[in-house]
């Protein structure tokens, strides 16, 4: 779409009060987590999906719950098994017979099929079915006899997997992955936080109130967001932090050569790129900042990069060395 200066302002404003309502509306039923449900917002915006990582029970079924109903938006909730099939997923063709005995095969749409998509404990099922994700994820359709069906608009998987319990799981590939625009690493609530939940869970069960704006909308924003500036300075400085991941980049540290197996793709430039200009909508400004780089640099690289044997005996995380790199390469 290309908007003049007032049409730009005008819709600016509307996203970030939109913002505004969706970060109270989560805010009534998530205790804690605002730096979660910012990232989930801004990959919301950015057409993006979501990994959630954490410890079972911290919310973050209801996270992704509450967001589709704040949103009135098609749910669909996938529990991952060993035993799950790839048609399970996405549907199948089954044999249908009519009232005046005409037969045919028709297509039975998936859970896939709806607007807010959560795939839990996404790492309990096999390579196979995970794999029925993939078109989904990338080309939003689904192909079933040849043909090829689409997905609603908007589109958003938030897939989730306990970092504990490995026993009787299958790690998503590197080619999954990447296919997610964020992973959000969800902490374990503080004793505060701990507090108001059991103050909450024994009182009043609230009922569900308005959605806060509609799905179509939120795909409008998606559109939207291309309309923010991202000046070319910009651009560099995204580069530039995403080579320093490279242990074959002349600016990489001495640490990221010697433990890193392979640094950041492409695609996480494009999702610090993407996040930046949503960053900057939901705030109401018509071009993107360079100082929110930081919020958005670990959620975007964690699951891009690699480390190599001795990187792992050292006992370093992706989040260690990104931490390195936001400090080696100055904003300004």
């Amino acid at each position: 779409m290309t908007l003049d200066v007032k049409e730009l302002e005008q819709q600016l404003g509307q996203c970030a009060t939109t913002a505004a309502a969706l970060r109270k509306r989560l805010g009534e039923r998530i205790v804690g987590h605002a730096e979660v449900v910012e990232l989930v917002l801004t990959a919301l915006f950015a057409g993006g999906h979501v990994l959630l990582e954490g410890v079972p029970g911290i919310g973050k079924t209801l996270l992704v719950r509450t967001l589709a109903d704040s949103l009135d938006a098609a749910y669909q909730r996938i529990q991952f098994t060993p035993d799950l099939m790839p048609a399970d997923v996405t549907g199948t063709t089954i044999f249908h017979e009519g009232p005046d005995s005409a037969r045919s095969f028709q297509f039975r749409e998936g859970p896939i099929f709806a607007n807010i998509v959560l795939a839990d404990e996404i790492n309990r099922a096999t390579p196979k079915t995970q794999s029925a994700l993939l078109e989904a994820m990338e080309e939003r359709q689904v192909t079933a006899d040849r043909v090829s069906r689409p997905l609603p608009d908007p589109f958003m998987v938030l897939a989730t997997q306990n970092p504990l319990e490995m026993e009787g799981t299958y790690p998503l590939p590197e080619a999954q992955l990447d296919r997610f625009l964020y992973k959000i690493a969800v902490p374990v609530p503080s004793e505060e936080e701990l507090v108001e939940i059991i103050d909450r869970a024994a009182g009043t069960v609230t009922e569900p109130t308005a959605p806060v704006c509609t799905a179509a909308e939120a795909a409008n924003y998606t559109r939207l967001a291309r309309e923010v500036v991202l000046t070319e300075d910009v651009r560099r400085l995204i580069a530039r932090f995403v080579l320093s991941t490279h242990p074959e980049s002349e600016g990489s540290s001495e640490r990221v050569r010697r433990c890193v197996r392979y640094g950041a793709s492409p695609r996480a430039a494009l999702a610090l790129a993407l996040g930046l200009k949503v960053r900057a909508l939901m705030a109401g400004r018509p071009h993107v900042e360079r100082d929110d780089i930081p919020a958005l640099f670990k959620p975007a690289l964690r699951h891009r990069i690699a480390l190599n044997f001795e990187g792992e005996a050292e006992g370093l995380t992706p989040d260690t060395l990104l931490d390195e790199v936001l400090d080696s390469v100055p904003l300004r």
